[in-house]
């Protein structure tokens, strides 16, 4: 049976790079445009750290910096699987299951490697779900998450079942750092892309099951479930981190944004209107403690 290895490549659902022993990137395939925004002819002959990619764990340490498993991989020879967080074309980061393996010549020394990766954002159920809200006017126009009125309704919602059922639930209110600054320097189209970069690596970094939406100006607000304090923190943490490390697109030039942020997690007698008040306490807290952090209560 005779067929063509990059037919193959270039047919494959998931991104796939090849890089030399420089880690320059020499092979790109359509997927990896796709899932990365980046096309062929903007990377190759580039590093991935070139002010590409630049994965990031969920921790929000820089892998490029010592701890990339292509490198590794290229070092020892073995493979690696993670999962980690790519940087996207137009700003925001997306979650990827990566696979690295060693390239090999014909004497069986190491030539380079090969990355296959993989888009965790589940973008089908995200995208049903937009339409969905879009049908029920409950989607944000600008941002294309859900709008207040839908997280107002969720929360209900969720405070419903915690009375019923006991599963329980927490809620993180965000507040983009010096906002208004940033408008002031860049424009409000800058502005508003930044709120879509920010919306962007919320929904696509999301649980399945949490609900992330945009709560009036620069404030989002994430409904968490089946979480408890710890567990709270940590996706807190979490989405502070990858915001953190991601870049607005302005076109001549790349900015970055951090958020902070209020944690509490629902407790017996709570309507919305004290879950919210006190979350938003919160992240004045933060916002008072330096900005770029997480407070818990």
């Amino acid at each position: 049976m005779n067929f063509d290895v990059r037919d193959l490549i270039e047919n494959l659902h998931d991104g796939i790079y090849f890089v030399d022993l420089e880690r320059k990137i020499f092979r790109w395939n359509k997927a990896a445009e796709t899932i990365s925004g980046y096309p062929e002819s903007r990377v190759l002959g580039s590093r991935c750290a070139d002010d590409l990619l630049m994965h990031v764990d969920s921790d929000g340490n820089k892998l490029c910096l010592g701890m990339c498993p292509l490198a590794q991989t290229m070092n020892d020879g073995k493979t690696r699987e993670a999962e980690v967080y790519l940087h996207h074309r137009d700003g925001h980061r997306v979650p990827v299951w990566i696979r690295t393996t060693p390239l090999r010549d014909e004497q069986g020394q190491i030539m380079g490697a090969a990355e296959l990766f993989s888009d965790l954002s589940q973008k089908e159920a995200t995208t049903l779900r937009l339409k969905e809200l879009e049908q029920l006017t409950l989607l944000d126009s600008l941002t294309q998450m859900a709008n207040r009125r839908y997280l107002e309704s969720e929360i209900k919602s969720r405070l419903s079942e915690s009375i019923r059922c006991g599963l329980r639930f927490g809620v993180l209110f965000f507040d983009i750092d010096h906002f208004k600054q940033f408008n002031d320097s860049f424009g409000h189209e800058a502005g508003d892309r930044a709120l879509q970069t920010i919306a962007r690596t919320l929904t696509s970094t999301a649980r399945s099951y949490d609900l992330f939406g945009r709560w009036g100006g620069e404030e989002f607000v994430g409904v968490i479930r089946n979480v408890d304090r710890k567990g709270l923190l940590a996706i807190g943490e979490r989405c502070r981190k990858l915001i953190e490390h991601t870049q607005v697109d302005l076109g001549s030039s790349r900015q970055k944004v951090t958020i902070s942020i209020g944690a509490s997690v629902a407790e017996p007698g709570d309507d919305i209107h004290a879950l919210i008040k006190r979350a938003d306490q919160l992240m004045y807290q933060s916002k008072a403690g330096g900005r770029n952090r997480i407070t818990l209560g």
